[in-house]
């Protein structure tokens, strides 16, 4: 579902629109000047608490930061945009935040699930925005096509069951959570 008044919705507009009654629990974004609404499937929850897990591995061993699920990012300089990444690893670095407040900044890894209706354009929209304010690396992940895009300011990689993997993680590989999906 998607609400756009001709002139587009400013971020003051959006947040009174998502705090009535009858939209708290959807989940809602400012793309662009346009209120979003994102339908998530089973599929999209088994694959987040699954990214979820396996994350929450990895920091145990290298705790570099703070893992958030479901997010809102609100920039102070970006008045038509109030974006919720599914999964966000806030890197230690980053430094402090307001828990009762929207993130002012973009989270170091931002990671986006694929759900019904988003095409390849919007994944990569979402990829490109995050990327151009400050996040340092984003996974999209493809559920129907089981693939892993993982993007960087300067590298783009597709990742599948006989893909690469860019980075160490002794317990755990992208090919395991590719594996994992159904």
């Amino acid at each position: 579902m998607t609400l756009s008044p001709a002139r587009g919705v400013t971020v003051e507009e959006f947040e009174r629109f998502a705090l009535l009654p009858e939209n708290l629990g959807r989940k809602l974004q400012l793309i662009n000047g346009e209120i979003v609404e994102e339908m998530p499937t089973p599929l999209h929850g088994i694959i987040a608490v699954a990214l979820i897990k396996w994350l929450l591995k990895f920091l145990e061993d290298q705790p570099v930061g703070t893992l958030l699920t479901e997010v809102r990012v609100r920039l102070d300089d970006d008045e038509g945009q109030s974006r919720i990444p599914d999964i966000a690893l806030i890197r230690s670095e980053q430094g402090a935040f307001d828990l009762s407040l929207p993130l002012p900044f973009v989270p170091a890894l931002c990671i986006e699930i694929g759900s019904p209706g988003q095409g390849d354009r919007h994944m990569r929209d979402l990829a490109d925005y995050y990327l151009a304010r400050g996040g340092q690396m984003v996974w999209l992940i493809y559920p129907d096509r089981k693939l892993v895009e993982w993007l960087t300011p300067t590298e783009r990689r597709l990742l599948t069951l006989d893909g690469t993997i860019p980075y160490s993680c002794k317990r755990c590989s992208p090919e395991r959570l590719v594996r994992m999906m159904p």
